[in-house]
């Protein structure tokens, strides 16, 4: 399972039954976060917060490149100073966790599939054997499946039904989305938490669970794309008539910005992490002529004063860089056209005053930047772009939980066919370690 079930001490040390605790882990290529989560498993919750954070542990990245492990030992001790930093906020006990994951190896793909229902009502064991029909292709070796995701059903060719339970037909067709990722970037992280003394119970597509937290459905209705910009990567994940049809990522992302600022500027590389936080703009625009500031060079040494411009003369190209390689694995997914409600923007490097005039400029569409919504128990250094990430993949847990108890309501429930990582490959790695 993909919580850890405890109880706590609370109210002056009277021990009580406390809901379902999620840990939701995020492996960044600059930092990995690590959240404490508790799930309100209440039925009876509608319109309360269905969770609360209680803690948060946050370590500087390292042995992390690209989506990819590059070093477990380093991962190995990052990935321990989170998880003792969540411990230590939380009162919690970490032994398993949820884990996303992101980068350029993940591929998504579009598939269907068919299903005789001979004249009947169609049931849930009908809605399995179309999902695993459209699931039946041939994957290398290479690649693991993530998630199975349906779109849309067919019955006897009327489309676009979302819930074919209980409807009467001869011929079940569905379309389903396909994330598939590189089963040695999958085992090295799972690798490094068993060495940090974690259970990771589910993998999850980090896109998808950002999608989930930041995107309406009235979004996905209209075509949307989410894009996340991390340090080493941007990843996205795009809607279409409120169904997820395309996914990806590129290994370009934040760090990017501060290594040409470190290059260009002969100036350390936190020296320019500090510089691009402090005193980049995506649009060099936006920087006032004359504005100077002060930095210091490679080595040491006396710091010398430059002109603020260069800065921006530096950041404005690279970022739209980024930005029109993500324009074109938009365009070749298809989808352009059919993002009536155009881009989500989330993610560290966001932030930069003119991201969004630049994203418009580039791609021509609506632009919007997102962050996580103020949360229960949530401090407000949090609610930051950056965190989109992690805390969607709380959101992600939340909404799980929630189906599952939907499902044991109603047995009807049209989740029942979804496939999740954690299931697929939990067996699968039994003999790892």
């Amino acid at each position: 399972m993909h919580e850890l079930c405890r109880e706590r001490c609370i109210d002056g040390g009277v021990r009580m039954k406390t809901d379902e605790i999620v840990v939701a882990l995020d492996f960044g290529s600059t930092k990995i976060t690590t959240v404490v989560a508790s799930l309100n498993s209440s039925e009876n919750n509608e319109g309360g917060a269905h969770y609360k954070i209680l803690g948060v542990g946050t370590s500087k990245s390292a042995g992390l490149k690209k989506g990819f492990v590059s070093n477990i030992d380093e991962t190995v001790n990052a990935l321990s100073e989170s998880i003792e930093e969540a411990e230590s906020n939380s009162g919690a006990k970490i032994t398993s966790a949820v884990i996303g994951i992101s980068g350029p190896h993940i591929q998504g793909l579009n598939s269907s599939g068919v299903a005789g229902i001979k004249g009947r009502e169609v049931t849930p064991v009908d809605v399995k054997r179309v999902i695993d029909s459209a699931s039946a292709l041939a994957i290398p070796n290479d690649r693991m499946p993530l998630h199975v995701i349906p779109q849309e059903y067919k019955i006897d060719g009327q489309d676009e039904i979302r819930d074919p339970l209980g409807m009467v037909g001869t011929r079940l067709e569905a379309k389903v989305h396909i994330v598939t990722a590189s089963r040695s970037a999958i085992q090295n992280l799972i690798r490094c938490c068993h060495k940090a003394g974690i259970h990771s119970s589910e993998i999850v597509l980090q896109s998808l669970a950002t999608s989930g937290l930041l995107l309406s459905q009235d979004e996905k209705e209209l075509g949307v794309a989410v894009i996340d910009i991390g340090g080493g990567t941007s990843d996205f994940a795009i809607y279409s008539a409120g169904a997820l049809v395309h996914t990806g990522g590129i290994a370009l992302g934040g760090t990017h910005l501060t290594q040409d600022l470190a290059i260009g500027l002969r100036t350390p590389q936190n020296e320019a992490e500090k510089l691009k936080i402090e005193k980049a703009c995506a649009l060099k625009s936006y920087i006032d002529e004359g504005a100077t500031l002060e930095i210091f060079p490679v080595g040491g040494g006396a710091p010398r004063i430059i002109q603020q411009k260069l800065v921006g003369e530096i950041v404005e190209p690279r970022l739209e860089e980024i930005f029109n390689f993500l324009k074109k694995e938009i365009l070749q997914s298809g989808y352009q056209d059919k993002l009536g409600a155009g881009l989500v923007l989330t993610g560290g490097a966001t932030m930069l005053p003119g991201t969004q005039e630049l994203a418009e400029r580039v791609f021509d569409l609506p632009i919007k930047r997102s962050l996580p919504t103020a949360m229960e128990g949530l401090d407000a250094q949090f609610v930051h772009p950056s965190y989109s990430s992690v805390l969607g993949l709380v959101e992600w847990v939340s909404v799980q939980k929630r189906g599952s108890r939907m499902k044991r309501k109603n047995t009807n429930n049209v989740m029942e066919p979804v496939l999740n990582a954690g299931k697929q490959i939990k067996s699968w790695f039994t003999d790892l370690v």
